[in-house]
């Protein structure tokens, strides 16, 4: 395999102009930390906006004909992304259609997932409350089969549709997901998620704005609104027994000592310690020191190994090592 030329000397501006137009506004060399909620990383080759099928075909087309490697983005949380940068082409979903089908909604995977929440519940739809306040896309959140409160977004999805690696589309459903706990086979297999049925319920609008309110606060009380972050670093640990709930990732750091760490500009939140936040300049080499600290602090005091959460966004091939 050909080793990837380095980003500097590539000239990607005459890559974008192979781009179609309807990508809309593709943007060369732009900075990750411009892109992600933890407001860290370098420079991506191009970063693709895409809002309809052909776009995204042609973007492939690009990424096989010039042998580039490329990655999907949404809104850019639960993502740390390489200061060094992405040497290839991101995929920045922004389909945005939008219908409503009985109990149902068809509905583009560029839709911020908050915002979602709240058309549906105007329109009297119920089911997604559980999940108010959580960043990131609606197709990112199917990605990574995002919950809270014993939900998960994979519980609710009708049908999917794809676009392949290989550029073919596809009708999924959630028997083809193999959603499991913060998962879904969408991780592995690379598949570009453009738009999603998702099935509610015309339930009781006004107990599922009262649960949207107390979720909301409750993410106050224990999330950083100032300071950008990734959201909870590491997952939650399997139960003791089967049918018991999941441990929390947050507890076991607390008790082993994580919110006082700190490495650089990335420090543990004092309010919740399975959260990572930049204070300003924080490198991707601050957040991989601060976090292999964390989960050594969790092995040696409790012989539990923590599972990274958030997605470490590199050029294939690149060291990670954070020393």
């Amino acid at each position: 395999m050909t080793t990837p030329e380095p980003t500097a000397r590539r000239d990607w501006r005459e890559l974008a102009r192979r781009l179609p137009a309807a990508a809309g506004g593709v943007l060369v060399l732009c900075p990750m930390s411009e892109l992600t909620t933890l407001r860290i990383g370098g420079p991506a080759g191009l970063v693709c906006p895409v809002q309809n099928v052909d776009a995204a075909q042609r973007f492939l087309e690009l990424s096989d004909q010039q042998r580039l490697p490329w990655t999907r983005l949404g809104g850019g949380s639960n993502i740390l992304a390489d200061d060094s940068g992405y040497d290839g082409l991101v995929l920045w979903v922004q389909t945005r259609g939008f219908e409503v089908r009985r109990d149902a909604v068809r509905v583009g995977a560029g839709w911020d997932f908050d915002a979602l929440i709240v058309e549906t519940l105007r329109l009297g739809l119920t089911g997604l409350e559980f999940a108010s306040g959580i960043p990131g896309t609606v197709g990112g959140a199917l990605v990574g089969n995002a919950g809270c409160y014993g939900h998960e977004i994979g519980g609710f999805l009708a049908e999917a549709t794809v676009l392949r690696a290989d550029g073919r589309q596809a009708v999924l459903g959630p028997e083809d997901f193999a959603f499991s706990y913060r998962n879904s086979a969408l991780k592995d297999s690379g598949d570009v998620v453009l738009e999603l049925v998702l099935a509610l319920t015309r339930g009781d609008a006004a107990a599922a704005g009262q649960c949207r309110a107390e979720h909301l606060a409750d993410r106050r009380r224990k999330h950083p609104w100032r300071q950008p972050s990734a959201g909870s670093y590491f997952k939650n640990l399997p139960p003791r027994e089967p049918g018991g709930r999941r441990r929390s990732a947050g507890e076991l750091l607390e008790a082993a000592g994580a919110k006082a760490m700190r490495e650089g500009g990335a420090a543990v939140f004092s309010r919740h310690a399975n959260i990572i936040v930049n204070t300003g300049g924080a490198s991707s080499c601050d957040v991989l020191r601060l976090a292999a600290r964390m989960k050594e602090a969790v092995r040696e005091k409790f012989n539990e190994t923590l599972e990274e959460e958030v997605r470490y966004l590199a050029t294939p091939g690149a060291s990670r090592d954070p020393a």
